[in-house]
């Protein structure tokens, strides 16, 4: 990429999902990341009001998953 060139919103990964992005990557509905938000299972970061949902925290629960910890 040469330096004229600027970097689009959709070309730059994902640090932080909202919780409804989560739900559609886990596949899950918005009211279960909540309950795994709850009872610990999913760690978040608080941005202002906002919740949000780091992706390795993501790739952390599913990796519990295959764990047998959750």
């Amino acid at each position: 990429m040469s330096r004229n060139e600027s970097i689009t919103a959709s070309q730059v990964a994902p640090l932080l999902y909202r919780v409804e992005e989560a739900a559609e990557v886990l596949r899950v509905g918005r009211t279960v990341v909540y309950e795994l938000i709850r009872c610990g299972a999913l760690r978040t970061v608080k941005v202002g009001t906002r919740r949000l949902v780091p992706v390795e925290a993501v790739r952390e629960y599913v990796d519990s998953l295959s764990d047998g910890a959750a």
